[in-house]
């Protein structure tokens, strides 16, 4: 104590998390924060998604967590994951009825999506209250498409960053673990909160948040673009070549490299 300059009898609080404590399998909360500051949290993805403390909470969940499966998987599918709170549903708002919340074009958009992906629901929350807002959308029983099944809170692990302390989140090593033909090669998954992909950065697409649904339903065709996006990218072999960041780029640079293509075979003939 001396050395650093403090005298005898100083008492010195250390603030930091066991290991153990970090490594420890935690619930998460039902209610998840609106306001996320998500910026610099990329700099922190590639160590968080290789660490071994949090691959051994995957290996755990994937053991542990019971999947019970809606519909039968199909095979050659790709696979979509959704998020729920603000992704297709705005949860805060009032309103006489759940589909007054509803985002714009769910229907349509989860239909075109199960002609090239099996579909999975995560949210942050209970199972109880998952089944409970699919009902009420009318999600559960469309004649037009199928949940293959639905992950709540329980699949999530807590992981630790420098800069945001911990935070939960939504690991697609878990799904991969329990169903092999799925990877980060066929694999995408949409959320409005950023974070949720830290273990999985490349396989995250963060779509805009739907909120305020009175006055935004009119206007709102993010689901209808990202229709349009996922249809593109069903024929991609390797989802990991892509770059979910610039989807809304997508289809006119794929046009543009159509159009190269169809003017050099006009050339050779």
């Amino acid at each position: 104590m001396e050395k650093i300059g403090m005298k005898s009898g100083f008492k010195l609080m250390l603030m930091g998390s066991r290991e153990e404590d970090i490594a420890e399998v935690s619930q998460a909360p039902e209610d998840m924060p609106d306001v996320v500051n998500d910026l610099d949290i990329e700099e922190e993805e590639v160590e968080i998604e290789k660490a071994e403390v949090y691959l051994s909470k995957i290996e755990k969940r994937i053991q542990h967590y019971t999947i019970n499966e809606l519909n039968p998987l199909r095979e050659g599918k790709k696979l979509l994951v959704l998020d729920i709170d603000y992704t297709l549903f705005d949860h805060r708002s009032v309103a006489e009825c759940g589909v007054e919340l509803m985002r714009p074009y769910l229907h349509e958009f989860l239909t075109q999506a199960y002609k090239d992906y099996d579909i999975v629901i995560w949210s942050a929350t209970s199972m109880k209250w998952i089944n409970e807002k699919m009902k009420l959308l009318g999600v559960s029983n469309h004649p037009n498409y199928k949940i293959a099944f639905h992950l709540d809170s329980l699949a999530m692990i807590s992981v630790h960053t420098p800069k945001y302390g911990v935070v939960d989140v939504k690991p697609l090593g878990i799904i991969w673990g329990k169903y092999k033909q799925f990877s980060a090669k066929n694999t995408i998954m949409f959320d409005d909160i950023k974070r949720n992909f830290i273990m999985n950065p490349q396989s995250g697409l963060r779509i805009r948040p739907f909120k305020q649904a009175h006055l935004n339903r009119d206007k709102d065709r993010e689901l209808l673009k990202l229709s349009k996006y996922l249809e593109l990218i069903a024929k991609v072999d390797d989802f990991q070549t892509l770059n979910h960041k610039k989807w809304k780029e997508y289809k006119v640079k794929k046009n543009r490299n159509e159009r190269r293509n169809e003017s050099h075979d006009d050339r050779s003939t």
